[in-house]
């Protein structure tokens, strides 16, 4: 391993010497094992889709009473996405995101044994608790490695995995769920593989540098400095993180400093009104371990985090209210279950480009414009849709609005943890999170009555509406792009 080599006017602090090394395989390895659990996490939620509409035909059960089932998951996900940031601000992001990934691996593989409703839901709220507390913690962790000058390119990257999630469910859908009356049963009983990746999880990711330093466990936390200094750099002719980022430095930094990019990958340092995140006075309020809900809404931290969960929960509430229901809405339309699946699957193949879009516009444009533009644009496939009459509309608006709205969760999952400093970073993504999570609760319980009061046209003229809400709120926000972390 080459070691740093110490500016002449001050000593790199260890999350100076993070963010100053170029994308590495350590940084690779962790962005591949968090996705592999966002995959799962995705998986999850688009195979219930799936399971409502075969129980509807199953079991005979009502649309109100399938809409409690959804909603129940969501309700776990809500209280999951609060505990779980107040949990990893405490305990570390990596123990949280194995023990959700063990939680809700173990419940969803239980709920294949369901023999009604009620105990369904159940056992969904308990996936939901799992589910919703990996999310944030997920991407707060990846958030804190990444080089700031692709930071929100590889947050949306780890976002794309959702992607990845969907049509693997609409694929067991399409396959497995029709396959038999408890078809639903071996596609749930799929859902128990998080179980066994939380192991890897807990032996292979690191904990995150800035949450160890908050804690006063400096030796754990240069260690894994240590380890991504020596890691080999990606695309750099095998030469170690730290040699690419030390080569790259062309001036000392004169005093507080962060992190500029260079057009080789790796960064320099340079004068910043940035205070340095792991300095002493810095870590004082983290080390008195007070991490509180009410330092969420402080005089510099209100306004946006206001906005945020305006946006949080417009986006919920529009995206989970038309895909929890897009298999069964196309089946009561008068296609068959079989043809319904397919057409979803379909549709949702229009998420993986929405995600590559925004990875790369992250960076051109910044969080707040790419957001803003893809949630407009997901207002107006909304409205598309609600005018489509035919297969092919019905197809070409859902494809849309696949690849504004889930570009848009790329880009909200970019700007989140940026919004926030260290000691309360998972606690304001995962009470953003949670607060998305109480529309995500509502939106399945209002789409039966929506479309009995004015058909599908009605139910998507709303999405439409609630999509503006959230490019407003999204204007609201500050922007951080490239911007060293707090």
């Amino acid at each position: 391993m080459t070691d740093p080599a110490p500016s002449a006017a001050t000593t790199p602090t260890l999350t100076e010497r993070l963010d100053g090394l170029p994308v590495t395989r350590r940084h690779t390895r962790l962005l591949l094992g968090s996705g592999v659990g966002w995959t799962f996490d995705a998986m999850d939620v688009g195979l219930i889709s799936f399971v409502i509409a075969q129980l509807g035909v199953v079991w005979g059960t009502t649309d109100g009473r399938l809409g409690w089932v959804a909603s129940a998951g969501f309700a776990g996900m809500a209280v999951g996405a609060a505990l779980g940031g107040l949990l990893a601000d405490r305990i570390g992001r990596r123990q949280v995101f194995a023990l959700t990934l063990l939680v809700y691996g173990v419940a969803t593989g239980a709920s294949a044994l369901a023999g009604g409703v009620a105990v369904l839901m159940a056992l969904r709220f308990v996936v939901g608790l799992g589910l919703g507390a990996e999310l944030p913690v997920a991407s707060t962790l990846v958030s804190e490695f990444a080089p700031p000058r692709i930071r929100g390119r590889a947050v949306v990257v780890l976002e794309s995995f959702w992607a990845v999630g969907w049509i693997l469910a609409a694929l067991v859908g399409y396959l497995v769920v029709p396959s038999g009356d408890d078809g639903w049963r071996w596609a749930l009983a799929l859902g128990a593989l998080p179980a066994l990746y939380a192991v890897v999880v807990r032996r292979g990711l690191p904990e995150s540098v800035r949450f160890l330093q908050s804690r006063g466990r400096h030796a754990e936390a240069e260690q894994v400095v240590a380890d991504f200094e020596g890691s080999r750099a990606v695309g750099h002719g095998g030469r170690t993180g730290a040699r690419v980022r030390d080569e790259a430095v062309t001036a000392p930094a004169a005093g507080p400093a962060s992190v500029a990019a260079t057009p080789d990958g790796a960064t320099t340092t340079a004068p910043s009104d940035v205070p340095a995140s792991d300095g002493p006075a810095a870590e004082a309020p983290a080390t008195a371990g007070r991490t509180r809900l009410g330092a969420l809404f402080a005089p510099g931290l209100r306004r946006r985090t206001v906005a945020l969960w305006v946006v949080w929960f417009a986006v919920n509430f529009s995206y989970y209210g038309a895909f929890i229901w897009l298999p069964s809405l196309l089946a009561d339309d008068g296609h068959t279950l079989v043809r319904s699946f397919g057409y979803t699957l379909i549709i949702t193949l229009g998420q993986l480009p929405g995600y590559a879009a925004a990875a790369v516009l992250v960076e051109r444009w910044g969080r707040r414009s790419t957001l803003a533009t893809f949630l407009a644009g997901s207002a107006l496939a909304a409205g598309l849709f609600a005018l489509a009459s035919g297969d092919a509309q019905i197809i070409g608006a859902g494809l849309l609005l696949s690849f504004f709205n889930l570009g848009a969760w790329g880009a909200l999952y970019a700007v989140t943890p940026e919004l926030y400093p260290t000691r309360v970073r998972t606690t304001g993504a995962g009470w953003a999170a949670g607060v998305g999570r109480t529309a995500s609760i509502l939106a399945p319980l209002l789409v039966p009555q929506l479309r009995a009061a004015g058909g599908t046209g009605l139910l998507f003229a709303v999405f439409a509406a609630v999509f503006v809400v959230a490019a407003l709120g999204a204007l609201a926000l500050p922007e951080r792009a490239g911007e060293s972390l707090d």
